[in-house]
C-alpha cells in the first residue's frame, strides 16, 4: 500500500516539470502527507492540464457517507478495472498525484522500521491515481486514490505492495482526455517499466501523521 508520502519541491519546479501554466493555490511543501488530507493532483480537462488539491481517500460519486474515503486511499491496480468503485474512473477519471518520495514500514525483529523511498534518477514523479467528484446539498469535494501494485524486487524486502509510479514519458498519456475501456487502463498500467528506486531508514518521528518537518526525512545514523 501507500499510506504516507512527501512533496518538498518548490512551486516553480512543479509547474515546470508537469507543464502547468496556472499557479498552485495555497501550495506548501510537505514532509508527511497523510490520508484524509489534501494532496496535489493533475488532471486534463479536455483543453489543458490543470493542477489542484483533492482529498486523499476516494469517495465515489454515488457514496452516501464520505467517511468511506478513509477505506479507499489505495486501489489495487490488478483488480481496479473490475471493481464498482473504480471501474468507471479507470475509464475516464485518471489523475497524477505528485510526490518526491513515499514512506513504508518494514517489519523487523525490533518492530516496524520507517523507510523513505524514491526513484533513483529523478526528484519529482507522479503516482497513477483515480479521482471522483462527490456532492450533496450540503457538501462537495474532489477526492482521489493511489493505484498500487505488487512490490518489485527492490521493494519486496520492505513491503509486499508499492504505489504505481508513472515513468515520465507516460505521465501525460495516463491523463489524456480520451475515454478508455477500464481494461485498457489496466493494460496500460501493467506494461509500464518500473524505475530503479533508492531508500533509507528514517526515525519513528514520521510515524505520527501529526508530525511535520525535516526530522521526518532525516536519515538514521
Amino acid at each position: 500500500m501507500c499510506g504516507r508520502y512527501t512533496l518538498l519541491a518548490e512551486e516553480a519546479e512543479i509547474l515546470r516539470e508537469f507543464g502547468i501554466d496556472q499557479p498552485l493555490p495555497d501550495y506548501t511543501p510537505r514532509y508527511n502527507i497523510a490520508p484524509g488530507q489534501k494532496v496535489l493532483a493533475v488532471i486534463h480537462d479536455g483543453e489543458e492540464k490543470r493542477a489542484g488539491f483533492m482529498y486523499w481517500g476516494l469517495v465515489p460519486s454515488w457514496a452516501k457517507d464520505p467517511k468511506i474515503g478513509y477505506k479507499m486511499i489505495n486501489a489495487r491496480s490488478e483488480t481496479a478495472h473490475e471493481k464498482p468503485s473504480f471501474k468507471r474512473l479507470m475509464s475516464k477519471k485518471r489523475c497524477l498525484i505528485i510526490a518526491d518520495s513515499f514512506y513504508e514500514w518494514q517489519k523487523t525483529d525490533d518492530g516496524k522500521q520507517a523507510v523513505r523511498i524514491s526513484p533513483e534518477n529523478r526528484e519529482l514523479f507522479a503516482f497513477a491515481g483515480l479521482w471522483d467528484h462527490w456532492k450533496t446539498d450540503d457538501d462537495e469535494r474532489f477526492t482521489c486514490t493511489i493505484l498500487t501494485q505488487e512490490a518489485n524486487d527492490f521493494m519486496a524486502p520492505i513491503h509486499n505492495r508499492m504505489p504505481v509510479i508513472l515513468p515520465k514519458a507516460e505521465q501525460d498519456d495516463w491523463i489524456q482526455p480520451f475515454k478508455w475501456e477500464a481494461e485498457q487502463a489496466h493494460d496500460f498500467i501493467h506494461q509500464l517499466n518500473m524505475e530503479e528506486l533508492t531508500a533509507y531508514n528514517v526515525s519513528s518521528y514520521v510515524n505520527s501523521a501529526k508530525n511535520e518537518g525535516p526530522e521526518c526525512i532525516r536519515p538514521l545514523a
